[in-house]
């Protein structure tokens, strides 16, 4: 199932019941913590009012940073902080099972979580405010921009 959105509202009104109390705390975890820079859209950004450069891929879109979103079989969270700083990616490796007895599933940016029941949204709330929209800016342009 494909879902058409414009707003995290709209986003998160066309998933299953049990997959919007998830998604819901995910979200106002992620606002409740995320530093002065960012922005809320469809995702979370850096928008062109602080970075007008935009993202290197298209420039009419606004720097991505973090976003979340349902699967089929599991919960996301996609915070590109963690592929490009291992000093980021290393804290969260070491706090991940304070919080969690699940085994991490994780790739270079993608956090998933198989059961919604067992997400750790105090981490998630402290991980997405562990980087200032002025480093992330930083890391992007010496380390992603091509």
């Amino acid at each position: 199932m494909q879902i058409k959105a414009n707003t995290p509202e709209q986003y998160i009104n066309q998933l299953p019941v049990e997959r919007q109390e998830v998604m819901n705390q995910l979200r106002k975890v992620i606002l409740d913590h995320l530093p002065e820079g960012f922005s809320e859209n469809i995702s979370y950004v850096v928008p062109h009012s602080v970075y007008p450069a935009g993202y290197h891929c298209d420039r009419r879109l606004p720097l991505p940073f973090l976003s979340i979103a349902s699967h089929k079989n599991f919960v996301a969270v996609y915070h590109m902080g963690l592929y490009a700083d291992k000093k980021l990616m290393n804290w969260f490796l070491s706090e991940y099972p304070k919080h969690c007895r699940n085994k991490l599933d994780i790739g270079k940016s993608c956090i998933r979580f198989r059961n919604i029941n067992q997400v750790p949204y105090e981490l998630i709330g402290e991980l997405a405010g562990k980087m200032k929209a002025a480093e992330w800016i930083r890391i992007y342009e010496t380390t992603l921009k091509r």
